[in-house]
């Protein structure tokens, strides 16, 4: 009898789930085929999900759960509607610790970052995409192409990251900065001086 009812407690979570992950996902404003691109599951399974027609499992969820940055917890126990809190969980990395701010695929990402100072050479890369960033706290240093910035708290800078680009502490104290990163939106205006000689 126990196991009866914990079987139907189960179910209940699992028909729960279709119409959590439609809500999640309009409330986000992302269509069906922007999440099939984020996850690698096709559309019609997706809407098959939603509806109820398929069954949730850990395979389908586990993408989706990373997609939406949501926990898989949250994804299966039923958020408070309507809740706007973002519940961010910090990356370390290399020296940088990453907090995402958003939460939406396919849309402008915001994240905090951290960065320690690290010793070796700056690597300039390149990808696709256009950042902003934003310093709260410390002195960034950003190199892009053959320009050579330093940045304080309160200066921004944007730009296009298929230029060569690298940025991270202008000294040995930790910069605390601000990152959009998408492929539109708002310019935000540069304030930034170049790197001379006294720094």
């Amino acid at each position: 009898m126990g196991d009866n009812t914990a079987d139907n407690g189960y179910e209940r979570v699992l028909a729960d789930v279709g119409p959590r992950l439609r809500q999640l996902r309009q409330e986000r404003g992302v269509t069906l085929s922007a999440l099939s691109e984020a996850t690698g599951i096709s559309v019609s399974t997706l809407s098959r999900l939603e509806s109820g027609g398929r069954k949730a499992t850990l395979e389908l969820l586990l993408p989706l759960a990373h997609a939406h940055q949501v926990p898989l917890d949250e994804l299966v126990g039923a958020p408070e509607v309507g809740d706007p809190r973002v519940r961010a969980v910090p990356r370390k990395s290399h020296g940088m610790t990453v907090v995402p701010l958003t939460r939406q695929p396919g849309a402008l990402q915001a994240f905090k970052l951290v960065i320690e100072p690290r010793k070796g050479e700056p690597e300039q890369r390149t990808h696709e995409g256009y950042e902003w960033l934003y310093v709260l706290s410390g002195r960034l240093r950003l190199l892009l192409a053959d320009r050579d910035v330093v940045l304080r708290a309160g200066e921004a800078a944007e730009f296009d990251t298929r230029l060569p680009h690298w940025f991270g502490p202008a000294d040995q104290e930790p910069v605390e900065l601000l990152s959009l990163f998408g492929r539109q939106g708002e310019r935000m205006h540069v304030r930034a001086r170049p790197r001379g000689r006294a720094d």
